[in-house]
């Protein structure tokens, strides 16, 4: 039953993402205040499987929205979330394997396979920022899978030949584990974030897996940025400064 919520939980969050990042970006302004950030990050990641026998490491980028929940009491503290959209994990140069066909088999022999495992994930951080702007943050993470596949390719003639294979069925649908990260807020403009932060998955990846248990590994390098915080900023000034106006009753002067 857990499961079952767990699945249903991350399934609203993303199927909802694509229209929610667009209302974000018209709205965002209203989605800042003194304690709560909102905001795009995106950037590289550096991904492998464990126990997978490989050669390279999977580089793909990333992408989504996040949000700080700053706590009123101590406001060093925070709840770090969102959703990464776009996340490719994987693993590159793995051994080539039969396809069941003969003439794919010849094809592809000497060749090479690209493993690509593409998750919504939902990161639910506690972070604790200093005062000199660095902060740190970890807890659980929870992924959606979206799709897998291996993509065979070898050159041929001077051509490249690829075929790619969708493997979706192997994998389990939610992946989970624990991300730990480190970063900087920037003072310049309204707050670059600047972040570095390692995935550690604990759900096993395949179904049935008989060989040596495999689970995603990833380390991402991001940027971060606000989105209408500083209009957000404008319009609490000008309430400010038009409440500051009201002149004051005579038994209160």
């Amino acid at each position: 039953m857990k499961k079952i919520s767990l699945l249903f939980i991350v399934l609203i969050s993303t199927t909802a993402v694509q229209s929610q990042v667009l209302i974000s970006l018209i709205f965002g302004d209203k989605l800042n205040s003194p304690f709560l950030e909102f905001g795009l990050e995106g950037g590289t990641n550096f991904s492998s499987i464990s126990n997978q026998e490989s050669s390279g490491t999977n580089v793909g980028f990333n992408l989504g929205f996040y949000f700080d929940f700053r706590s009123k009491k101590n406001p060093v503290w925070m709840i770090n979330t969102g959703v990464i959209v776009k996340s490719p994990m994987g693993a590159n140069n793995i051994p080539v394997y039969s396809l069941n066909d003969a003439g794919l088999d010849a094809t592809f022999e000497g060749g090479t396979v690209d493993r690509e495992i593409r998750y919504f994930n939902v990161p639910i951080l506690i972070k604790y920022q200093f005062k000199n702007n660095i902060y740190f943050k970890a807890g659980p993470e929870v992924g959606l899978l979206a799709t897998a596949f291996d993509k065979f390719s070898k050159d041929i003639d001077k051509d490249n030949i690829v075929y790619k294979k969708t493997i979706k069925d192997q994998f389990h649908v939610i992946d989970a584990g624990i991300a730990v990260g480190a970063g900087y807020h920037l003072n310049i403009g309204y707050g670059l974030n600047i972040t570095v932060q390692y995935y550690y998955g604990l759900v096993p990846l395949l179904k049935g897996d008989s060989s040596p248990t495999q689970y995603n590994r990833s380390l991402y390098l991001t940027a971060g940025i606000p989105i209408g915080k500083g209009k957000a900023a404008k319009r609490k000034a000008e309430k400010e400064e038009e409440l500051n106006k009201i002149p004051l009753p005579e038994d209160e002067k």
